[in-house]
């Protein structure tokens, strides 16, 4: 007569090897996805005249950093000319979004100063970005 830890297993567990399966089933889905490329056809040309005119990013990015230094989407700008240049803008998008970005070390005059300026423009639709809480 058998003990109990002499059992014979005539079953296997197949849950191991179907987890591999579905992971590579899945790397071959992203890998055929990723490698198709679309057919090659000769594409149209556009008159020069019906071009649209490229304007400036619709959101107007506004950065301080720790040094008080203030970026205008990418390039420097003092606050004369952040006033002067939101100014135009404003001209040829009178509903321009602005985020303003403020370095957590930054001084709190900097970031006054800027809502100063788009307060003098009109400028009222201002975001404040911040980070999520982790």
């Amino acid at each position: 007569m058998a003990s109990a830890d002499e059992k014979n297993f005539d079953d296997i567990n197949v849950t191991p090897m179907v987890d591999l399966y579905l992971v590579l089933l899945l790397i071959f889905i992203i890998m055929t996805t990723a490698s198709v490329q679309g057919v090659k056809v000769n594409l149209p040309s556009a008159s020069k005249a019906s071009s649209p005119k490229l304007e400036a990013p619709k959101t107007q990015a506004i950065t301080i950093d720790s040094e008080g230094r203030i970026r205008l989407n990418t390039l420097p700008v003092t606050l004369a000319e952040l006033e002067s240049k939101l100014g135009q803008i404003k001209a040829a998008i009178p509903e321009v979004p602005v985020v303003v970005r403020g370095d957590r070390q930054s001084q709190y005059q900097g970031i006054m100063d800027v809502l100063d300026v788009l307060g003098r423009l009109g400028i009222n639709q201002i975001g404040l970005a911040t980070q999520p809480p982790q």
